[in-house]
C-alpha cells in the first residue's frame, strides 16, 4: 500500500508539472523573433523658403541675444533682496565692456611676486616629495 501511495504522488507531481497553473509562467518572450526599431527620421519641412540674397535677415543679433537671455535666465523679476544686494554692490556703476578691457596692455594689474610665479610654474606631481619650510 505505501508503495502504490508512494508511485501516486509521483506521478501526481509529474503531471501537475506541466500544467500552467502551479506559479510557474510558461509564456517566454522569443528572443529570436527581436526586431530593431527604425531610426527617427525628420521630414522635410516643404513650407521652408530658402532666403532671397540681399534681403534682410529675418532676426537681428540683438532679438537672438534676448532670445538665449530669455531661454537661459528666464523673465522672473528680481527679488527685493536680490535688487538691493546688486545695488549695494554697485550694479549701476559697473562697466559694461570690464571683459574686453581686462587684457588690455594699459590694465593696471598687481605683481604677486615670486611666490606665486612659482606655485603657477611648478611641475604637476602627485605630492609625494612635497615638503614645507616653515620660517624660525
Amino acid at each position: 500500500m505505501r508503495k502504490f501511495v508512494g508511485a501516486a504522488l509521483a506521478a501526481s507531481a509529474v503531471l501537475l508539472a506541466g500544467c500552467a497553473s502551479n506559479g510557474l509562467n510558461r509564456d517566454r518572450p522569443d528572443e529570436f523573433a527581436v526586431a530593431r526599431q527604425p531610426s527617427l527620421i525628420i521630414p522635410p519641412d516643404f513650407a521652408l523658403v530658402p532666403p532671397t540674397p540681399g534681403a534682410a535677415r529675418v532676426q537681428s543679433a540683438g532679438a537672438a541675444q534676448a532670445q538665449t537671455l530669455e531661454a537661459l535666465f528666464g523673465s522672473a523679476p528680481r527679488s527685493a533682496s536680490e535688487t538691493a544686494a546688486l545695488q549695494a554692490a554697485g550694479e549701476d556703476s559697473a562697466d559694461a565692456g570690464i571683459r574686453s578691457s581686462v587684457g588690455d596692455p594699459q590694465t593696471n594689474v598687481v605683481d604677486k611676486g615670486q611666490t606665486t610665479r612659482d606655485i603657477i610654474a611648478a611641475p604637476e606631481g602627485d605630492g609625494q616629495d612635497a615638503r614645507a619650510n616653515a620660517p624660525k
